[in-house]
């Protein structure tokens, strides 16, 4: 054992050191001894073994001075620094943060003894030759083959099992194992016993042999490691005598487990042996560490797929190149797809281009802009089916990246009631209507009737009277009038009631206005006087049909708020204004009875109603604030109980300004 003094005093160092001599040959140990007054007469390079510096006791700046230069100039690993020193527990500390390995008091009765200990300590970690029979030199290249082709192998499911037995068989060991830390205990990752892989159970971490391999980073024990642990029962079982071991790191430099070659003789070992068991630790550290990544990352997806599972509605999560790489098990039922199938994909490869196209537009925009976009769209199931859905796209940042959130609801069945509701309360409207069409059909048929025959009277004799050929024609132009004033009717009646509710497009809101009015002609001539004040707009964007719908349930709602009064006293005004660049107000307002506060709240609920059983159902409004909103705006309503009530549609501009534009406020004559 090698020992270098800095600063001992001489009356102390021959004492110490003969002290030494004679503990060193009690225990076999052969002492080389240097003694040296300054760092100037030491190499710059100290040589492994003891060194002791010697502290007198003076200002403690100078002894941290040496002992961190001692420390600069050592191999903390082969060699152990010790200062002798008188200096209390504060002190103390500092000189160990600085580099000392540990602090003594100066030389007293066991001195000697105590040196020699830790001469022990470092020879248990002294490298020398790794041999566990003849052959090293065959061993060393088996070895160093053996790590050669396990670190060039891709990594499998039998990753462990396959490193310890080509370590087990290149060392020629009894048994190579591999184990993960779990808390205080060691979980078999891979163990080769014998010849064959076993079993081993997870064991207590504290009195092995790992405990200490992983204190240290690497240990070695050439022989009698069964007597030193004497709790390790595996080793004594086996009959093994002894261990060479190193920890597995992950990249923070923290242990996460142990790789050991254990031998039924002794096993001595060398630097070279130290570096290839190292070099294995390493590459099996690395691959447990991207096991337990890869067992997280699985952890964190299989809870992220629950989550994403428990929505009931289906979600899609894209990433900047339209690619879908989450969604829920509402999604793959929507698409009839398993997920396994779909991630990866775009829209398309699944939809037909024109859907896949519309599809792409709103996910630019939403990735373009970072502002949400919702909109109900047509999407093609895979049976060729049409179906409505409702998408909410939403940006969000995950994992550093732009991702988009697309959440949809299939509003299929509920177009389809709405549709069947809307065309109930339209045929609902048209029978309310339909004893006042009669009654203006009737008119214009009478004397259309009338008419034929007198035409037929005065053709009968075959000969007409040149006077009364002015009557005739008069009698052909009302009867014209009279078929013209029934089509217009008809069809009036017939744009009203059809069904076609799904096509959208500019909208002239005048003109739906007059037809509804046209419509409501006999029942609200003998009621009420009817306003229209139309500004000049541009036409909406929506549809007819549902406009007039929406219309007509407003023009009966106020027809029945008037009080039993006059009709030169009650009123209704259709008024029209542009609101911005963007909006267009169509107003129905009375001077009727007026709506309590308690009551507007509720209005547009379905099914409230406060009119008696069997006048109303409650779904007149509600349908109008569908369709209104369906239409991209909104309805408002103001009242003041006794006074009236007016409601505003605020519909969106088309953007197409019509040629004509009608003028000003005027009283419709009825």
């Amino acid at each position: 054992m090698h020992v270098v003094t800095l600063g001992v005093p001489h009356t102390i160092s021959e004492e110490w050191e003969r002290g030494l001599r004679e503990e060193g040959r009690r225990h076999a140990v052969e002492c080389q001894v240097q003694h040296a007054r300054g760092l100037e007469e030491l190499p710059e390079l100290l040589p492994r073994g003891l060194l002791v510096l010697w502290d007198a006791g003076g200002p403690v700046q100078d002894t941290l001075t040496l002992c961190q230069r001692l420390h600069a100039r050592r191999d903390p690993v082969h060699s152990h620094l010790v200062v002798l020193t008188p200096r209390g527990p504060d002190e103390l500390d500092t000189l160990e943060q600085a580099g000392a390995d540990e602090c003594l008091p100066p030389p007293g009765g066991r001195w000697g003894a105590r040196l020699i200990a830790l001469e022990r300590r470092l020879r248990a970690l002294e490298p020398s030759a790794l041999v566990a029979h003849g052959g090293n030199r065959m061993r060393t290249e088996a070895t160093l083959q053996a790590l050669l082709e396990f670190t060039l192998a891709e990594p499998g499911p039998d990753f462990f099992q396959v490193m310890v037995r080509q370590l087990a068989q290149a060392l020629g060991v009894t048994c190579a194992l591999v184990g993960e830390l779990d808390g205080d205990a060691v979980r078999k990752l891979a163990c080769f016993n014998l010849g064959d892989f076993c079993e081993l159970p997870p064991y207590v971490l504290a009195g092995t042999p790992c405990e200490i391999t992983v204190d240290q980073a690497i240990c070695h024990y050439p022989d009698g490691v069964a007597a030193r642990f004497p709790e390790d029962t595996m080793l004594r079982e086996q009959g093994l005598r002894s261990y060479l071991g190193a920890a597995l790191r992950d990249s923070s430099g923290q242990p996460i487990g142990v790789l050991a070659i254990l031998h039924d003789r002794p096993l001595e070992a060398r630097q070279l042996d130290y570096a290839l068991i190292n070099a294995f630790a390493v590459r099996a550290g690395f691959e447990l560490e991207r096991r337990r990544q890869r067992d997280e990352l699985e952890r964190s997806r299989d809870l992220l797929q629950k989550t994403l599972d428990t929505v009931p509605e289906p979600l899609l999560v894209k990433d900047r190149g339209y690619r879908w790489i989450a969604m829920n098990s509402a999604f793959c039922r929507l698409v009839g797809r398993p997920l396994e199938e779909l991630l990866g994909m775009t829209d398309r490869e699944l939809m037909p281009k024109a859907e896949a196209d519309a599809s792409r537009w709103q996910d630019e925009q939403v990735f373009t802009t970072g502002q949400p976009h919702e909109a109900e769209d047509t999407y093609t199931d895979a049976s060729g089916q049409a179906r409505v859905l409702l998408s909410r796209k939403t940006l969000f940042t995950g994992g550093g990246r732009s991702l988009l959130m697309v959440l949809c609801r299939d509003v299929t069945e509920r177009k389809r009631l709405e549709s069947q509701l809307r065309l109930a309360d339209r045929m609902a409207s048209a029978g309310t209507l339909a004893t006042g069409m009669a009654h203006e059909i009737n008119n214009p048929l009478t004397f259309v009737s009338a008419n034929l025959t007198f035409l037929e009277e005065q053709l009968t004799g075959m000969m007409v009277l040149p006077e009364a050929l002015p009557e005739m024609r008069e009698v052909l132009t009302e009867t014209r009038e009279g078929v013209g004033r029934i089509r217009e009717l008809v069809q009036d009646l017939k744009s009203f009631a059809r069904a076609d509710d799904d096509r959208v497009g500019p909208v002239d809101v005048h003109r739906v206005v007059d037809s509804a009015l046209r419509l409501m002609r006999s029942a609200l001539r003998h009621r009420t006087q009817v306003v229209r004040a139309f500004g000049e707009v541009p036409l909406v964007r929506g549809n007819e049909a549902r406009l007039g719908q929406v219309l007509v349930n407003l023009l009966v709602n106020a027809l029945q708020a008037l009080p039993a009064r006059t009709a030169d006293d009650n009123r209704i005004q259709v008024s029209t204004w542009r609101e911005g660049p963007h909006h267009v107000v169509l107003q129905v307002e009375d001077n009727g009875q007026g709506i309590p506060l308690e009551i507007q709240r509720r209005i547009f609920e379905p099914f409230f109603t406060t009119k008696p059983v069997g006048v109303g159902t409650g779904l007149g409004l509600a349908i109008c604030n569908s369709i209104v909103q369906g239409m991209g705006g909104r309805i408002e309503v103001r009242s003041q109980p006794g006074q009236g009530t007016a409601f505003q549609l605020k519909l969106p501009v088309d953007g197409v300004t019509p040629p004509q534009l009608r003028g000003k406020e005027a009283v419709l004559p009825l």
